[in-house]
């Protein structure tokens, strides 16, 4: 097949399931042009599969605000008619449901139908796209859709609840590379990081304020108190500079790393004895999925669809959103017994592989393979 994937080209969780699915395909043989305003963060190495096509948005005195949505669907539609895509897989709602709708309407006017898949990921239904300046858009766009997807069953009740859809929403799952995040042998970076043997926490995140990663550097001072331990914080976003500055105030620079955006992120989780992730909300948790490969531990909150994936007493714990002490509670218990410490880091690996990347890759071929189907009856 002839795949096109509109995506974000970001570190958040809709760009790099993305960018993996697309790079999944290739790999099977397909390809995949992805369209975009940037290449995705995760499209680092050459495929012979894989084309790129950026998305410029011109500048007109006349515009306060450039016409992306506009620019995305031309783009759109001369990838389509240049490259003969079969169909596009757009992922978050917000605006490439849209976009591909007007796409879709250009080339009927070509005696083209070609068939857009929707891919729901969290904070385009729960959050943007509740706002009635958008709703009305995106209910429409996603019901114009020839097949609707989300990545966990939380978000596609949130989305039931939330619009009147009308066609059926299919879960499919976020999924990890074992192969990629899996534990490598490390301990010469470790002991650079942690020389006395202290345990190590990391948190990742695009660091916007639902991730609350205020709550990360409350939690690991609490347990700082109780034993030493190190914190890498893997990311960046709008409040980090906060985080910075909270860091100062609670005297805990000296065992906190601000690492940025990294992407051998595997080797990072291989050093990790623990993963925080006290999000107000998740669809998924893509991020607490991809330390678990690299057996890595999770403590969560039980918000969204991270109770899907994050078993409580098993793979890590999860709390209520906003409670630290119970996060740093339940970290100095694990930190505490080694042999438990073990188990879970074992148990995350388990959780994982019900969610590994040859499993998933399927499901969506045969949604690409009916949705191809239908259009030809």
């Amino acid at each position: 097949m002839r795949i096109g994937i509109v995506c974000y080209p970001t570190f958040g969780g809709s760009g790099v399931l993305a960018t993996e699915l697309g790079k999944a395909l290739a790999d099977k043989g397909h390809t995949v042009h992805f369209i975009s305003y940037q290449q995705p963060v995760r499209l680092e190495a050459f495929h012979p599969n894989i084309f790129y096509h950026e998305v410029g948005v011109p500048t007109y005195p006349l515009f306060d605000f450039p016409p992306y949505e506009t620019a995305l669907s031309s783009v759109m539609v001369d990838v389509i008619l240049n490259e003969k895509l079969d169909l596009l897989h757009v992922h978050y709602a917000i605006p490439h449901a849209s976009s591909a709708y007007m796409a879709n309407q250009i080339l009927k006017k070509k005696n083209l139908d070609i068939p857009y898949i929707t891919t729901l990921h969290g904070t385009d239904i729960t959050l943007v796209g509740k706002d009635k300046m958008y709703e009305a858009v995106v209910t429409f766009s996603i019901n114009e859709s020839s097949a609707i997807t989300a990545v966990s069953q939380y978000l596609k009740d949130e989305t039931l609840d939330s619009f009147a859809i009308e066609k059926e929403i299919v879960v499919i799952p976020n999924f990890v590379d074992i192969k990629r995040f899996s534990h490598s042998n490390k301990e010469h970076f470790k002991k650079m990081l942690a020389p006395n043997g202290e345990k190590i926490l990391a948190h990742v995140s695009n660091f916007r304020k639902v991730k609350r990663v205020e709550d990360v550097i409350y939690t690991f001072d609490k347990v700082r108190k109780q034993m030493p331990c190190k914190l890498l914080m893997i990311g960046d976003g709008p409040e980090r500079i906060h985080m910075e500055q909270l860091c100062r105030e609670l005297g805990t620079c000296d065992d906190i790393r601000f690492l940025g955006k990294q992407e051998k992120l595997e080797e990072i989780l291989s050093i990790t004895d623990l993963f925080l992730l006290p999000s107000e909300y998740e669809s998924f948790g893509l991020a607490a999925l991809e330390a678990m490969g690299c057996e890595v531990p999770v403590i969560s909150t039980n918000a969204g669809g991270l109770r899907e994936i994050n078993i409580h007493g098993e793979t890590g714990y999860l709390t209520a959103v906003g409670d630290t002490d119970a996060m740093a509670a339940y970290t100095l218990e694990l930190f505490s017994d080694e042999e438990k410490l073990k188990q879970f880091k074992h148990n995350a690996l388990q959780q994982a592989k019900r969610f590994k990347i040859s499993d998933i890759i399927p499901q969506y071929e045969m949604l690409y393979e009916r949705v191809l189907k239908e259009k030809m009856h």
